[in-house]
């Protein structure tokens, strides 16, 4: 980042936008607070940065993560419904590469790299610092961050593009903490 704040981007740098879907938005299904103002800095990201990838939960109906199958959640982000569309004002022209997770039953689909071929398209790419942003902070993107990190890339979380979900209260400040210790810059 420049001393204006705006990324300066390298062509080894990559954006991970994690699953700004309309089931995690205001009215959404499990809706993060605030969770479209992260639209606009997701979309500023983005086109900065020259190789953009898009992550989106893509769960079956009966989830195991669905309340009515034992799980934390409601349904939410059921493969082809409205809920697992992208926010409508979010810039899809600037995305290079979608990746689907959680599409397993028993798959909770925290992480972009779980179960996916995210690291090995990276590295194929030639990618060694990866800009993560999205929802929610202290899920999906604390997960993937982490992930990046664990399979040796810099990383960066961009606090104003990312809300947590706060079921218990500090779960965004924790998740913070966590991946501020595992090496992770917060700008």
């Amino acid at each position: 980042m420049n001393i204006l704040g705006v990324v300066e981007s390298a062509a080894t740098d990559a954006l991970i936008i994690v699953d700004v879907q309309r089931d995690f938005c205001p009215g959404g299904a499990l809706a993060v607070a605030d969770g479209d103002a992260v639209v606009e800095p997701v979309n500023s990201l983005a086109r900065s940065i020259s190789f953009v990838v898009a992550t989106r939960d893509w769960h079956p109906s009966r989830h195991s993560s669905f309340a009515a199958a034992g799980g934390p959640w409601p349904v939410h982000c059921v493969a082809g419904s409205e809920g697992a569309e992208f926010h409508p004002e979010l810039d899809l022209s600037t995305v290079d590469l979608l990746i689907d997770k959680g599409e397993d039953v028993d798959d909770d689909g925290y992480s972009a790299f779980d179960g996916t071929v995210l690291e090995q398209l990276l590295r194929a790419r030639g990618i060694e610092q990866v800009h993560v942003a999205g929802l929610a902070l202290d899920y999906c993107v604390k997960a993937t961050a982490l992930d990046a990190r664990r399979a040796g890339f810099e990383v960066i979380v961009h606090r104003d593009a990312t809300r947590a979900v706060d079921v218990d209260a500090g779960d965004g400040e924790r998740a913070l903490a966590e991946l501020q210790a595992a090496g992770i810059s917060i700008v």
